[in-house]
């Protein structure tokens, strides 16, 4: 029967089973969605069974569609595995990357100069800051940032880069706030914080410990969170780099607290595979030396 069933049946049915949704699917397979369709209405006519109920509503799959998924899933797994392997025997890398960044200049270039040097990769990116797990299937990377322990999913989190941080408020603000001396009087303040990325609250410091802030700033945004402080808006966790300057020139003051925040960690994570896939392994290693490089300027 297999040589009666196309390939691209199995792997638009899959997508439809796994989205159940044929607009999705037909994004994520970067096709109409015509075409997905009729994929799966050729799949049910030469299987002579129904896959998945459809309704105005909702969809929903029937028992074979849930044993067919269940079987050909780790096999198409396999398959791209074989496939990329192979890759690696010829002279340079060939495959779809799919990743989810933050919009931030620095990976621009890294993500730029990686394709530069391997013109056979076809690059599919999405521009998140904290993208939600169930969003993160069918991307082969996920570049995030955190503080504090991670939370455990199935993927596996390898460390990029590390920033430490640290507590500054301006001297306007400073001059109606006396200066915390622990984090239990910093909770007592105004605080900017995050909206939902970093955990948003509470805010991580080192030893595990952790305090609920006040807040009426929330933004995702390193730059609009220290241009808030700036105005005197709250105290801040920054990166040290990125206000030395600031702190230099007293436009903000470093808050000595009784711990230190914990530091701001790049993160890259990807599927929980007993290997990476050639082209993650090495983007990874294209970023890692990308960053080792900046350290250095």
């Amino acid at each position: 029967m297999i040589e009666n069933v196309e390939l691209q049946w199995l792997l638009s049915f899959k997508a439809v089973y796994e989205q159940l949704s044929f607009k999705v699917a037909a994004q994520k397979l970067q096709m109409p969605t015509s075409n997905v369709s009729r994929h799966v209405a050729l799949l049910e006519k030469t299987l002579d069974l129904r896959l998945l109920e459809r309704t105005t509503r909702k969809m929903t799959p029937t028992s074979a569609g849930a044993k067919l998924y269940h079987g050909i899933a780790p096999i198409t797994l396999a398959l791209d595995d074989l496939l990329e392997e192979v890759c690696l025997d010829g002279e340079s890398l060939v495959g779809h990357l799919k990743i989810i960044m933050p919009d931030l200049s620095f990976l621009s270039e890294v993500v730029a100069e990686f394709c530069l040097q391997n013109p056979r990769i076809t690059l599919s990116c999405d521009t998140q800051l904290n993208p939600t797990e169930g969003l993160l299937e069918g991307f082969d990377l996920v570049l995030r940032f955190g503080r504090g322990q991670l939370e455990d999913s199935g993927w596996v989190a390898k460390e990029v880069m590390r920033w430490p941080s640290c507590v500054v408020v301006a001297p306007q603000l400073n001059e109606r706030y006396p200066m915390p001396q622990s984090i239990d009087e910093l909770s007592k303040v105004p605080c900017i914080t995050s909206l939902s990325v970093l955990q948003g609250m509470p805010w991580h410091f080192k030893n595990g410990r952790t305090i609920q802030v006040l807040s009426n700033y929330k933004v995702n945004s390193g730059q609009m969170a220290k241009a808030a402080a700036l105005k005197g808006l709250g105290f801040a966790i920054l990166p040290s780099h990125a206000c030395e300057t600031d702190i230099s020139n007293g436009a903000l003051l470093k808050v000595d607290l009784d711990h230190a925040p914990e530091d701001l960690v790049l993160y890259a994570l990807y599927s929980g595979r007993k290997y990476p896939l050639a082209k993650v392994k090495a983007f990874l290693g294209h970023l890692e030396q990308s960053m080792k490089y900046m350290l250095q300027l």
